[in-house]
């Protein structure tokens, strides 16, 4: 059957979908295969486990909603665009600062964060001739 379509792999890929409210797996196939078969079982199974838990303490499902500006806040100190450096040398030490930073931004999978310090980094050595 292949590994993207064992047992293992569809309950997983099918489990990404569930995340999302109105996530949908659907599953395309000439013929139901034996790890199609155990997938859509357990999953009905999982389902139905988790309604009845949701319904005995009253829960009711529904999406995160986080304002769009919390998701893009930077810290102040790599939000300042306008920043005077006194030398060249200056400007190569706050580029291997916001280096350091924005590969640990994406350690963190903080990609939108790391995303606005390369362009920042970009900035910076295009002002003292390096790109």
């Amino acid at each position: 059957e292949g590994f993207l379509r064992s047992y293992q792999s569809l309950i997983q890929t099918i489990g990404r979908a569930a995340r999302n409210v109105r996530g949908k797996a659907i599953l395309y196939a000439d013929r139901i295969t034996e790890s199609m078969k155990k997938a859509i079982e357990e999953t009905e199974r999982r389902r139905r486990i988790q309604l009845e838990y949701n319904r005995k303490h009253g829960i009711k499902p529904k999406p995160i909603k986080k304002p769009l500006t919390e998701l893009l806040v930077l810290e102040p100190a790599e939000a300042e665009t306008e920043k005077r450096f006194s030398s060249e040398e200056a400007v190569l030490k706050e580029i291997q600062r916001l280096e350091r930073k924005m590969w640990e931004y994406a350690r963190n999978w903080e990609f939108e964060k790391a995303a606005r310090l390369r362009d920042r980094i970009q900035q910076l050595k295009r002002l003292i001739g390096l790109a």
